[in-house]
């Protein structure tokens, strides 16, 4: 999808093995999240641990990054372990893209 001249995905960076896994993984990830933040930048997705681990949300980044390099990726642990987050940010422009990518609820 393209929503700009410097936001669009690279669908050929994963080899299909990778592509179906990183497609998996998103799915749970977006059907997990417990509060969708925005911020100044772009958007912080929080997810409970004991659902989403850490781990999770560093392959996820890593494979994100070779599809979508223009992404900003922060990962944190919060709240004594209780919380873990997943902050996308970047480039202006960058929230409209991914408020279409990770469907996000219409204001």
């Amino acid at each position: 999808m393209t929503t700009g001249s410097k936001f669009f995905c690279n669908i050929k960076a994963l080899a299909p093995a990778e592509r179906a896994e990183h497609k998996q993984l998103t799915e749970k990830l977006i059907s997990n999240r417990t509060e969708i933040v925005e911020t100044e930048t772009g958007y912080e997705f929080q997810f409970n641990p004991l659902v989403v681990s850490i781990t999770e949300l560093a392959d996820w980044a890593l494979a994100e990054s070779k599809c979508c390099p223009f992404f900003d990726f922060h990962i944190d642990l919060e709240r004594e372990g209780t919380l873990v987050c997943l902050r996308l940010t970047g480039d202006p422009g960058i929230k409209h893209f991914i408020q279409s990518e990770f469907q996000l609820p219409a204001k």
